[in-house]
């Protein structure tokens, strides 16, 4: 699939400033479905900034 997002960081919640995708949506999700993992945007505040974006810690996050 095309990516046609363009890059807007007002959005984003994710705390990963040095990473090339952030504010791309279209982006990171491609990359870290690739990987098997989850965007930082889906996960609470507190999951997002362990940087760990298992599905395991994922899970975890959300029955908080």
């Amino acid at each position: 699939m095309e990516c046609v997002s363009t890059t807007t960081k007002s959005h984003c919640t994710c705390t990963y400033a040095n990473c090339e995708k952030r504010g791309n949506c279209c982006k990171c999700v491609a990359y870290h479905h690739d990987k098997g993992e989850i965007p930082g945007c889906f996960f609470t505040t507190e999951g997002e900034r362990s940087y760990d974006r298992t599905i395991a810690h994922f899970m975890r996050d959300q029955s908080k």
